[in-house]
């Protein structure tokens, strides 16, 4: 019976996550132009089939594997017997796969944020198989499939490292490589605004996430149990989303006079990744703190890396990498030794008695993840874009992706409309 309870959980919580998609969809297309946003909804949907089918041949036999090392899992590959493995556990082998994949695919959903508005669509394809098959199942598996940072007491609940800063690095590495959006940036360096096409869906994108939120750290319990602790880790996460959402509204407010709605929400989902890491290892006031924090780094991060030159439209790097590293490392201050123990991972952190331990095994994930992602999705990106491109042409890129990478438009009808203005305006300038 506990088995099944398990199970029931575990499985609503995979559906939560994966629903997160719908999410990204419309955060994703309501931050960029009209032109691109059937593109952008699509390929989500495509990328997602792939990461599902590599997940399935290698991805999870990569971080699960029976016979693996501390850097990789190995084993139970290609539709292994998930019917017959993991006897004695406390959840269905079955829906621990489904679980584990909608990780993976949000990881993937992440990085898509530095490919935006000017990535060919065979990137997107070519990518996300290695990416899902190299890079996201390493560092899972060196945090949670028993490696080399697990053995060190890492603490990364439901995937501040894992999941966002893994994916933001790889969007790093993608909008490096890619260059800025044609009209980002002005020869002086100065940055123009290129304004999302609808605020509404990126509100809406953002709540969705907000939900599906529950899934992703109070559905890491992978237990049922009584309610009592997946109840309280739903408490943090809400708490950490609250701060984040309010804090970033209060910080813009006060610096230009104005309330900025993207900042706030991009505060809401940096105070959802901040405390995914640390969910169940702090208490609530602290959760709070974490989010109120994150709000505040969230907004100092997006100037930061737009004053760059780094063009990065829905503020992955800033929401997903920055709050992710902030994150992982609250545990290092805030990991009470009850909590601590009760997770069976590491140790209290330093203003529980602590001293510096969990901090600086916190601090080794960051880097040691954080590299490895950057550094092998760079290799990838730049091997593709030295062999078959990686961005569209320039006349691609004004027309939209809408067109020139599927023949019809997101909009069909307005963007039409604007395309017969545009040329009744140049017969009129003739």
């Amino acid at each position: 019976m506990e088995l099944g309870s398990n199970a029931i959980w575990t499985m609503l919580g995979a559906i939560l996550v994966l629903f997160m998609q719908c999410g990204f969809i419309m955060l994703e297309a309501g931050s960029t132009r009209m032109k691109n946003a059937g593109h952008i909804a699509g390929k989500t949907i495509f990328t997602v089939g792939i990461v599902s089918i590599v997940f399935w041949a290698v991805g999870y036999a990569f971080i699960f594997g029976s016979q693996g090392n501390s850097f990789i899992g190995w084993g139970e590959y290609f539709g292994f017997n998930t019917m017959a493995i993991a006897e004695g556990g406390n959840i269905a082998p079955t829906v621990f796969f489904i679980f584990q994949l909608a990780f993976a695919a949000i990881s993937m959903s992440v990085a898509w944020g530095g490919f935006a508005e000017r990535a060919k669509l065979s990137v997107y394809l070519i990518f996300a198989v290695l990416f899902s098959a190299i890079v996201y199942p390493v560092i899972a598996h060196w945090i949670w499939g028993g490696g080399w940072l697990a053995e060190h007491g890492k603490q990364d609940f439901a995937g501040s490292t894992v999941v966002h800063l893994t994916g933001a690095m790889a969007a790093l590495a993608a909008t490096i490589l890619l260059k800025p959006r044609l009209g980002k940036y002005n020869k002086n360096g100065k940055p123009n605004e290129l304004p999302g096409h609808n605020q509404v869906f990126t509100t809406l994108g953002v709540m969705i996430l907000w939900v599906g939120w529950f899934g992703f750290n109070a559905g890491s319990t992978i237990a049922a149990d009584d309610g009592l602790f997946f109840g309280f880790i739903a408490i943090n996460t809400q708490l950490g989303a609250a701060g984040g959402a309010v804090a970033a509204l209060l910080v813009t407010w006060m610096m230009s006079g104005k309330s900025d709605v993207s900042a706030m929400l991009n505060g809401a989902l940096a105070g959802l990744v901040a405390i995914t890491a640390s969910c169940a290892f702090v208490e609530s006031w602290a959760a709070i703190v974490i989010g109120l924090v994150a709000g505040v780094v969230v907004v100092a991060s997006m100037r930061f890396f737009e004053s760059r030159r780094i063009d990065d439209p829905i503020y992955a790097l800033s929401a997903h990498g920055t709050a992710g590293v902030w994150g992982t490392l609250s545990n290092g201050f805030f990991a009470t030794p009850e909590l601590a123990e009760k997770v069976g991972v590491g140790k209290a952190g330093l203003f529980y008695g602590g001293g510096f331990e969990q901090l600086g095994i916190q601090a080794l994930g960051i880097v040691a993840c954080g590299a490895f992602a950057f550094v092998v999705s760079y290799i990838i990106i730049y091997v593709l874009k030295v062999t078959i491109g990686i961005r569209v042409t320039e006349e691609q890129e004004l027309v939209g992706l809408d067109l020139s990478e599927h023949g019809t438009y997101g909009y069909p009808e307005q963007m039409k409309a604007l395309a017969a203005d545009a040329a009744k305006g140049a017969r009129s300038a003739v």
